[in-house]
């Protein structure tokens, strides 16, 4: 259907320095755990984005010199010639599409800690370094070292021309840039004229987008991307001081401004922490001081809201990196008037997860993240099915609506039973939790497809038996039916049942979700690590229970460290009044209280506590599925050519993992797959070896 007329603004061109962008939508550099390591899948990943109507499509940071080593981080790399080449293939990829191709270049400063290159980290001042708490200390600057930088960086945006690049973006944001710690008055106490007052601290800022633009600006788009305000009141930039005053000095200066906080915990904030357009009262100020266009992110996936950025004069282009994960065609959408069809990003950071994991990006609404090139997913392309055989998935969770939707769009007649009154599984039970209601839209977008789709038939309150299953007449079945949290305390700390475990005080997530509550004070074990156990106990301090959680690890929730969000679930957790317990397990559950012991010592604690909520493990629902898997024989009889658990039934894990499980069995159906069953891209052996 043709779009409405008021989205109209959103497709106007925009002249960035000697480039047009197609349409006001930008995707702001963003880390994806590919990078350097595997090249075509960052490639295949940002061309899709342009063919989704991205107008300018960027990379992710991009190491400049062996000075600004983050291995083992899988960034990009352009020290020299021999990285043209990956580079220049992600951008043929985007100008296959009529996109603009955009790469960030970087110095990490004291986030470099060189543990490949093995060169002293440089840094404005003698500065220990912070990436993985190496012992290594960066030095001081002195002005050959800086003049150095300077070139360093100019031979890098020369490089990057002959890549092919369109834009080049001066990077100082995220307390990540070596450019934008020298304007920062905790780390720079130089007394030259890089030091002291604030013209002098954005003096080399200043130089590298100055230069960038006197070789190459002619034909090349120069980028500043700065980050107006750390969110650390007078210890650290301040949008409406220092951070609004860089701004005017160099107003005129770049080409485009791409603007948002410090650090990246506080630029990515979850949707747990954080509402869409959070940014917008740090960044509104920055079209008022300059003429060239703007660009600012805030987890934008509603067209209206874009709209109104636009109209009122905030942005000039809508930035965006999660959302552009989540849909990669998001633009196109709204061009074509399919709103509903967008897949909004949900804000659970999985997508920074893996990355900060060292490993390829996932995204828990888009099931193709990261398998464009390695699988060939494509996220709004399926192939026809290849057989005639009816499809029957049996649980409604996340992997269950995403098994019948694919199938769907492949063509195939799909039946959808779920045992519950309402759709969604475990993503409509964890969606009513604290800060987790976005969450539901991995529910609502897949059950409003389903639902305009007349070869697809849901039927709710329908719990199947194996021989309703054998009956049913589907070639294809998918057992979907989820998993359960153990009460038994068994999990990545204790290898046997925690004594105690079997009495009435003793809860789980599940009960809780239910609507069961202890009686008195509660104890959440949370042998887990990621967000359930500190969103239980959350929940429980905010209905008026005293609450304590302890865990065996040295942080609550540690595994949230990923997703950029452990430190404010402690935070929010000490603000509650709940008694927070590291570095020990539980030994023993007695009425009334419970004996803990320290993971190092051993030595032993008690803690008042009249219930337990024991957050440790799952366990597969999986018994229709071994009930139908037993005898081969029957199924052939039934004519059921492929039985597959999936989702938690297969293996409890993340949400985005039950969806792209869902999906996988879609698109495996009818095919018979290797036993390595995607693409891997090996480095190439240099021809220049010989022993020392």
């Amino acid at each position: 259907m043709p779009r409405d007329a008021k989205f109209d603004v959103l497709f106007e061109p925009v002249r960035i320095g000697p480039k047009t962008a197609r349409n006001r939508f930008y995707q702001v550099p963003h880390c994806n755990g590919m990078g350097r390591t595997f090249p075509s899948s960052m490639a295949a990943m940002r061309g899709v984005k342009a063919e989704g109507g991205w107008a300018v499509v960027s990379t992710e940071q991009i190491d400049i010199h062996p000075t600004g080593d983050i291995t083992p981080a899988t960034e990009g790399r352009l020290w020299s010639d021999q990285d043209i080449p990956y580079l220049a293939r992600m951008v043929d990829a985007v100008h296959e599409h009529g996109s603009l191709a955009l790469i960030e270049l970087v110095h990490n400063g004291k986030w470099a800690a060189n543990l490949y290159s093995r060169e002293i980290p440089l840094f404005p001042t003698h500065m220990p370094v912070v990436m993985h708490n190496a012992p290594v200390q960066a030095r001081a600057m002195d002005k050959a070292d800086i003049r150095a930088y300077r070139r360093w960086h100019l031979d890098a945006a020369r490089r990057a021309v002959a890549a092919g690049f369109d834009i080049v973006c001066c990077y100082a944001g995220h307390n990540l840039s070596l450019a934008g710690h020298f304007m920062l008055r905790r780390y720079n106490f130089r007394t030259d004229e890089y030091g002291g007052k604030l013209e002098n601290r954005v003096r080399l800022f200043r130089e590298l987008i100055q230069e960038a633009k006197d070789a190459i600006g002619d034909r090349t788009a120069i980028v500043a991307r700065f980050a107006v305000d750390e969110m650390r009141g007078a210890d650290g930039m301040e949008w409406d001081k220092e951070g609004r005053e860089i701004v005017e000095m160099l107003a005129e200066l770049p080409d485009l401004w791409d603007v948002n906080v410090a650090e990246w915990d506080n630029d990515s904030v979850t949707s747990r922490f954080g509402e869409e357009g959070s940014q917008e009262p740090f960044i509104r100020f920055v079209k008022t001081v300059t003429t060239k266009p703007v660009v600012g992110v805030g987890r934008y996936t509603t067209p209206d809201r874009m709209v109104s950025l636009i109209r009122s004069g905030v942005l000039d282009m809508i930035g965006a990196a999660r959302p552009s994960i989540a849909d990669p065609f998001l633009p196109r959408k709204i061009e074509e008037g399919r709103i509903a069809d967008i897949r909004e990003c949900i804000g659970c950071n999985i997508c920074v997860g893996w990355d900060t994991s060292m490993a390829p990006m996932r995204c828990t609404q888009n099931p193709t993240k990261g398998e464009e090139w390695r699988r060939g997913w494509h996220p709004e392309r399926i192939p026809a099915k290849s057989d005639e055989g009816a499809v029957l998935v049996v649980g409604a969770g996340p992997a269950g609506l995403e098994a019948a939707l694919a199938a769907a769009q492949r063509g195939y007649r799909v039946t959808l039973a779920e045992a519950a009154e309402e759709l969604g599984g475990r993503v409509r039970r964890e969606s009513r939790l604290p800060g987790l209601n976005a969450w539901g839209r991995v529910r609502d977008y897949r059950v409003w497809q389903l639902s305009q789709m007349s070869h697809v038939e849901v039927f709710r309150a329908s719990a199947m038996t194996a021989e309703q299953v054998l009956e049913f007449g589907a070639r294809h079945v998918a057992i979907a039916t989820g998993a359960t949290w153990r009460r038994d305390g068994y999990g990545r700390a204790h290898q046997a049942p925690i004594p105690g475990t079997d009495l009435a005080c003793v809860l789980t997530p599940d009960d809780v979700m239910d609507g069961w509550r202890p009686k008195g004070s509660v104890l959440v074990y949370d042998d887990d690590h990621y967000y359930m156990g500190g969103v239980i106990a959350e929940l429980l301090a905010k209905e008026g229970f005293k609450v304590a959680l302890a865990t065996p690890e040295s942080r609550v929730s540690i595994w949230t460290q990923h997703t950029l969000e452990q430190h404010r679930i402690q935070a929010r957790l000490l603000g509650l009044g709940v008694e927070i317990v590291v570095t020990h397990r539980l030994t023993e559950i007695r009425a009334g209280a419970v004996s803990l012991a320290c993971t190092y010592t051993g030595r032993p604690r008690e803690l008042q506590a009249d219930a337990v909520v024991m957050v440790t493990a799952r366990l597969p629902v999986d018994a229709l599925y071994q009930d139908l898997a037993a005898d081969p024989n029957r199924l052939a009889a039934a004519g059921i050519a492929a039985l597959r658990r999936i989702g938690d039934c297969h293996g409890p894990a993340t949400i985005a993992a039950a969806v792209y499980e869902g999906h996988r069995f879609a698109r495996e159906l009818g095919e018979v797959l290797p036993d390595v069953p995607f693409r891997r891209e090996l480095t190439g052996l240099s021809r220049d070896f010989r022993l020392p």
